[in-house]
């Protein structure tokens, strides 16, 4: 069976040492009288102990309440859980936690409440998953799964379903009833619109249907607005209130009892309603902006020495453990690297965080230039990568608002710079350049990304098919270089 991402109770005594440990610094003397604590001790100990126990429960449950984020996207636009899959040539418009714009996505509410779930999937060059309601990892598809691309019946059934499974199926067990299910379909050849296409011979049906199946419908939304974060609830009250209605509505995980415990001290369980009094809406309020504000700076500042690939650059891993959608070590879950993705991306899947030749995908990150300095949108920046890029299928480099952790949104409309589009005819043995800035620079209209000024920015670089050169470090990218323009031209 496969295992959701659930951390352990000893994971959980860790996570509150670790939480303890961040604020040694502030904590506050507690005053005893004969063995006894004063009743000033008292009230503030337990006022510590409820702001800690928040932070700690906020940082667990975040994936979960950013799945429900991605689920509110497509409920926004009148897609009902279950009833249909949206498809979209992404862009700025759609609001996702590093979501991008190199390949068509597809995306959906698997609802097992009614049984198991088939997702016929073609054959070709996608890269799909399904994730529980915890952003658990339950199934890869596609490329990186079991079916190698060539097509291939997955089912995806509750945990503990004992009913009969056909035979010819790749099975995945989720603990959840709510799940999604993510599909990208790459543009070989440059082909946007093919790809896009090529998501709607996608069946997805109840098992009970498999006799006379009635696959989901699919609704394109590539001209609509969407947001697919949690970032209207992340750092207040609504944090809390949405994580209450999600736990209400699915099944109690027994590997998750100290952390219902923890929460039900918190006024939050799943069998009664959700209504804190004064103090302790406060002190959610405030763990909320407190463990978020913690999570961006393991996001965006981490000092993690493995972060980073290349001794003398700024590009960054974005996953910190390989081959692990469970951040799993030799000595536990490692919570920081868990922290760190789930504040700027979105789902989990061992295949997201590979290290190895012939891989799906892979993903670095800078934030910051050769210098050091943050990226800024009212600055104008150069990168230099050189030719070839290490990378069998294609590559892509894609420029996010620090604030939404989003697509940079401006009058452009664009955010990336991708080999199968935009640069498809840059010289296969000369190293390209890209620019990064406010205005247009002179002669590089068409290998330039706007950034708005008051805005910090970073970026991700993906391969696509990466080859071994991605990885032993023999191949070498540059970093964001402030260049002086004058009058849009770079000196």
């Amino acid at each position: 069976m496969k295992r959701s991402l659930i951390v352990s109770p000893a994971v959980l005594l860790a996570s509150i040492a670790a939480v303890f440990a961040q604020n040694a610094s502030q904590t506050p003397s507690y005053a005893f009288d004969h063995g006894y604590p004063t009743a000033e001790t008292a009230q503030q100990a337990r006022e510590d102990a409820d702001l800690q126990r928040a932070m700690i429960a906020y940082r667990y449950f975040y994936p979960t309440v950013s799945m429900e984020g991605i689920f509110n996207g497509n409920r926004k636009l009148g897609i009902k859980d279950g009833d249909a899959i949206s498809i979209m040539a992404a862009g700025p418009r759609q609001v996702a936690f590093t979501a991008n714009s190199d390949t068509p996505y597809g995306s959906g509410t698997i609802d097992l409440s009614h049984g198991p779930v088939v997702v016929e999937l073609p054959p070709g060059p996608f890269i799909g998953l399904v994730d529980d309601h915890n952003q658990g990892w339950v199934l890869d598809m596609g490329l990186p799964g079991p079916d190698a691309g060539n097509g291939g019946r997955h089912l995806i059934a509750p945990a503990g379903y004992t009913g009969d499974i056909p035979s010819g199926y790749h099975v995945g067990y989720s603990p959840t009833v709510k799940n999604l299910i993510a599909v990208r379909s790459l543009p070989t050849g440059g082909d946007a619109q093919a790809a896009l296409d090529a998501l709607r011979q996608i069946r997805i049906y109840r098992l009970s249907d498999e006799s006379n199946p009635r696959p989901m419908p699919f609704v394109d939304i590539s001209d609509k607005d969407m947001d697919a974060t949690s970032l209207a609830w992340e750092d207040n009250i609504q944090f809390w209130s949405v994580l209450h209605d999600v736990l209400a509505a699915e099944p109690v995980s027994p590997g998750m009892m100290p952390m219902y415990g923890l929460l039900e001290e918190l006024g939050i369980a799943k069998d009664k309603p959700f209504n804190p009094d004064p103090r302790m809406l406060a002190v959610l309020e405030r763990a909320a902006r407190a463990a978020r504000d913690q999570m961006l700076v393991s996001a965006f500042d981490s000092a993690r020495p493995d972060r980073f690939n290349w001794s003398d650059r700024k590009w960054e891993w974005v996953g910190l453990v390989p081959d692990q959608a469970n951040f799993e070590t030799r000595n536990g879950v490692d919570l920081e690297a868990r922290d760190r993705w789930f504040a700027q991306a979105i789902v989990a899947s061992p295949a997201m965080f590979r290290r190895s030749a012939g891989a799906g995908s892979l993903y670095w990150m800078a934030e910051r230039d050769s210098k050091g300095a943050w990226l800024d949108g009212g600055k104008t920046y150069k990168l230099t990568v050189p030719q070839p890029v290490p990378a069998r299928l294609f590559w892509s480099v894609t420029a996010y608002d620090a604030a939404t952790r989003s697509q940079v949104q401006t009058d452009q409309n664009k955010a990336a710079l991708r080999s199968l589009f935009e640069l498809k005819n840059a010289p296969s043995s000369e190293p390209v350049e890209l620019f990064f800035g406010p205005t247009a620079p002179a002669g590089h209209e068409d290998r330039w990304i706007k950034t708005a000024p008051g805005k910090g920015w970073f970026a991700y670089m993906r391969l696509y098919g990466p080859e071994q050169a991605a990885f032993d470090r023999s191949w070498t990218p540059g970093d964001f270089e402030e260049v002086a323009t004058t009058a849009g031209t770079p000196k």
